[in-house]
């Protein structure tokens, strides 16, 4: 059932907000102490980071487990802040797809043990609740899909396992689901009740109408029967990040993603369930740009949260969304440089 409710416009923003926190300019790219950030941590380093960020940050972060997979790992979410404005971000529904997974562990680690003025402030706005990569068992098996040898699914490969994101639909219940790793993100988004989810994935590579390549697509839900209220939050969001991201690194250019209309998208089942609801796709651009993509990612996070917090989000006109290009075609195979296992049923679904 939609809860419209749920869409925050501008008035009720500045409502929530008041006072007026004047917009910080957008946090400087993370750096790992004493090298770069790790783009592939395993599943135990991702436990024991997290735990360390939960007590350096003395309880500001509260990590908590909210499934497991069919291997048995654990599948963690981590709440900060104590405002009234709610951001849900995942990461990693795809397991051969990481990269927003250290951004999290970044921010998580920004807002919760080095706070500044500014970031106390976002979080005195903005309660963030983060699954940080959904999808543990395709992590260790480098795939996009769960593990699940008895699969024989309509989304994913039979005897191995689902595609997670396939599995989302307002219709399906969690207890009914049978993918543990979507079903985790629902209880989670159920609890939680965000006003805004964002979901982080990877894409191929691609070049835009100029020959340039593409570093991040992003889109809102395109399922019939988003309401208008749940669409134009997430339009606002898609051009707040893309303009975050834009401002990353020399060189970053981000498209529109054409995903596909089904409803068990996340992307499409959230907004059809009456949030505000968006996808990124960073483009895999080669292991000397993870870095880069890293902070890419990082960006849109930190802009986003920022941008509900001083309310500039829900000032941006949502028209704005559609001057973002077109993503165009992928970048000719002699020019890929890597394998592309992100390319899924044409690479037109999230």
């Amino acid at each position: 059932m939609k809860r419209n409710w749920r869409i925050v416009t501008a008035v009720t923003a500045f409502a929530l907000l008041s006072p007026a926190l004047a917009s910080p300019a957008l946090a400087d790219a993370p750096e790992a102490a004493g090298g770069p950030i790790d783009p592939r941590p395993s599943t135990e380093e991702l436990r024991r980071h997290l735990d360390w960020i939960e007590k350096r940050s003395r309880g500001a972060v509260d990590v908590t487990t909210i499934g497991t997979t069919n291997q048995g790992r654990p599948i963690f979410n981590a709440t900060v802040g104590t405002g009234p404005l709610r951001l849900m971000y995942v990461t990693q529904q795809h397991g051969n797809e990481p990269l927003g997974t250290p951004a999290a562990l970044e921010l998580l680690e920004d807002l919760g043990i080095r706070p500044g003025k500014d970031e106390r402030a976002v979080l005195d706005r903005v309660t963030l609740s983060v699954v940080v990569r959904a999808n543990p068992d395709g992590h260790e098996l480098d795939q996009r899909y769960n593990h699940d040898p008895d699969a024989d699914p309509e989304y994913g490969e039979p005897g191995v396992g689902y595609d997670p994101n396939r599995y989302h639909s307002p219709s399906l219940a969690p207890e009914d689901n049978p993918v543990p790793e979507a079903a985790a993100v629902r209880r989670q988004y159920d609890a939680f009740d965000p006003h805004l989810v964002v979901d982080y994935h990877m894409q191929g590579r691609y070049i835009d109408d100029d020959g340039e390549e593409i570093t991040a697509s992003l889109m809102w839900p395109t399922a019939p029967g988003v309401d208008d209220g749940a669409r134009d939050l997430s339009r606002q969001a898609v051009a707040v990040s893309a303009e975050a991201m834009e401002d990353s690194y020399d060189g970053a250019n981000v498209s529109l993603y054409p995903g596909g209309d089904y409803e068990g998208i996340a992307r499409n089942a959230y907004g059809l369930m009456g949030s505000g609801s968006v996808l990124v796709e960073l483009s895999a651009t080669g292991p000397d740009m993870e870095q880069a993509q890293i902070a890419s990612a990082y960006d849109s996070m930190d802009g986003l949260a920022r941008s509900a917090a001083d309310g500039s989000l829900f000032e941006v006109d949502p028209d704005s969304a559609d001057d973002i290009p077109e993503r165009g075609d992928p970048l000719p195979a002699g020019q890929q440089g890597q394998a592309q296992p992100f390319q899924v049923e044409g690479d037109d679904l999230d």
